[in-house]
């Protein structure tokens, strides 16, 4: 597993790599490789943290687990790769996009990296997943290791703000520090609970205001017509 993170991350999480429980759950994911197909690829499952480093991250919007199916997968939470049809819970991303932000245009593709690239941390709680199987790498130890993202980020001086979609998500509220920072929760934009309350719950301009309100220049949502490229690792 390709654990080489960039310095701000290294400083403020690198010790993880070291304990016990990741030593067990890298053997765990280099046997799932050894006999499956097991998403995203090595080198992509820590794009979230290469594409948002730890010092320029600004909003925190937390997944669950990566897409399981052919090509989706690329590292960051909701986004896939160029080329791929975006899954339902992005289309409905979208749909709430179209109605909070004026002048949005779903674009072809599902590939978010221009978030992560403003600041917008995008990661799942769970890292991998063997292909076509949903959740099959749950309770491994990744939800140590994210939750020590989640503590640091929470950590920092400076205000974030966390975006908790669904139940599961919202299981991480003990860990951050809701006095210092902003938190948005609402149901998950899945297709099986976006009409009980996603659909305008207009998170992405409440986002906006929380990093004005903070001195801190807005997100563009708006995301590019066309895309080519997944990002380096």
């Amino acid at each position: 597993m390709n654990t080489n993170l960039p310095a701000s991350w290294q400083a403020a999480i690198g010790d993880e790599f070291d304990k016990a429980y990741f030593g067990a759950l890298r053997a765990f994911v280099d046997s799932e490789r050894a006999a499956h197909e097991v998403y995203p690829p090595e080198d992509d499952v820590f794009n979230a943290l290469r594409l948002t480093l730890y010092d320029q991250t600004r909003v925190f919007i937390l997944g669950q687990d990566p897409y399981h199916d052919t090509g989706q997968a690329h590292g960051l939470a909701f986004s896939v790769r160029p080329g791929v049809r975006p899954p339902p819970s992005l289309v409905n991303i979208y749909k709430e996009l179209k109605t909070d932000i004026p002048g949005f245009v779903a674009p072809p593709h599902g590939y978010l990296a221009s978030w992560a690239e403003q600041g917008v941390l995008l990661l799942n709680a769970v890292l991998t997943v063997r292909a076509h199987t949903a959740n099959s790498h749950k309770g491994k130890g990744w939800e140590m290791f994210t939750d020590a993202v989640i503590k640091a980020v929470s950590a920092k001086p400076e205000p974030v703000v966390f975006v908790l979609w669904g139940g599961y998500a919202q299981k991480k509220l003990p860990l951050i520090d809701a006095s210092r920072h902003t938190v948005l929760q609402s149901v998950h934009p899945s297709p099986l609970s976006a009409r009980s309350g996603f659909f305008g719950s207009r998170p992405f301009s409440q986002i906006n205001t929380a990093l004005e309100n903070t001195g801190q220049p807005p997100i563009n949502w708006h995301l590019p017509p066309s895309v080519s490229v997944a990002p380096s690792p």
